[in-house]
């Protein structure tokens, strides 16, 4: 079943996608609720898909987003910090970092430049969204946790990442601006006849730039599925309905960075107003981004050295 949330003739909605067309649930009807409680309601007179605004599937309450492809570590991390090889710590365990669960744009919204970025790149992701509440979750166990899967693309403006992360804290405005989640919300057993026998997804991943494929995968080249990120996750915390586990990115082209890092410069450049980033998951969809002029950054001063005056 794939669940859409979506505005129409002024009200936000959400149903279910039926080929070309959308079957209202009530009005009033949240899909984080359906996510919850999965119960799927009754629908109404279908609409078509045609007329309407696709919106991110779920309001997450958090978001978590991995790094689980080698190929991508290898590739960003020589573009970011100039470092080669992957650090041994990321086979220790899933890393993953939080980030802004206000920033999710729908399958088609205009992506604005982040401000004072100039080498801002796309991510090709996949998502599962948690259905049940758990704790300290074995992988056997956090497989009945995930809902559904949905495309994920986490925007990222490189050259702040780059910057913010010689701290060591993380990315921080580089990773703040913007999220694609879309184009639906597919559930779990839709995409059972895509695993394998190791237990990965295997669905094909591209993605294009204006129409000229950039990168191609296969979800199963994550060190870790998502059982196992779930039940990582889990460990002394609590995760919710709604919450949202990102892949992280693909190899072999599912970003740009990835791409300047093994040619040694930005190849090909960075995106600009204009451009159309188009990301596709075999048995999700597609999603379709435009890149448009974003705001001035607001000055804001450096640190000052203070005397370190003690009371």
């Amino acid at each position: 079943m794939r669940l859409a949330t979506y505005h129409h003739q002024g009200l936000r909605r959400s149903g279910v996608v039926d080929g070309e067309a959308v079957l209202p649930f009530p009005e009033g009807t949240d899909l984080l609720d359906v996510v919850r409680t999965g119960s799927v309601p009754g629908t109404g007179a279908a609409v078509p898909l045609a007329e309407v605004r696709l919106l991110p599937p779920v309001e997450p309450p958090s978001v978590r987003d991995f790094v689980t492809f080698e190929e991508h570590v290898e590739g960003v991390r020589r573009s970011v910090s100039g470092a080669a090889g992957v650090p041994d710590a990321w086979y220790d365990a899933p890393t993953f970092y939080f980030t802004n669960p206000h920033a999710m744009i729908g399958a088609h919204d205009d992506v604005p430049v982040p401000p004072g970025c100039r080498a801002l790149d796309f991510e090709l992701e996949v998502a599962a969204v948690i259905g049940r509440e758990g704790r300290d979750l074995s992988p056997e166990r956090a497989r009945d946790h995930i809902f559904g899967y949905t495309i994920f693309n986490d925007w990222s403006a490189r050259d702040l990442q780059s910057r913010e992360m010689q701290v060591g804290l993380g990315p921080c405005k580089g990773k703040d601006s913007a999220t694609t989640l879309g184009p639906w919300l597919v559930t779990a057993d839709e995409l059972e006849p895509y695993r394998d026998a190791d237990g990965f997804l295997r669905l094909a991943l591209t993605a294009e730039v204006n129409g000229v494929e950039v990168g191609r995968d296969l979800l199963s080249n994550m060190g870790w599925p998502f059982e196992e990120l779930l039940a990582y996750a889990s460990r002394g915390a609590w995760v919710r309905p709604g919450d949202v586990l990102g892949s992280g990115t693909c190899g072999n082209g599912g970003c740009l960075a990835e791409l300047w890092g093994l040619r040694g410069e930005q190849d090909p450049p960075p995106l600009k107003p204009g451009d159309v980033v188009t990301l596709t998951v075999e048995g999700i969809g597609t999603v379709s981004n435009t890149v448009v002029p974003g705001a001035v950054p607001e000055p804001v001063p450096p640190a000052r050295r203070r005397p370190r005056d003690r009371p």
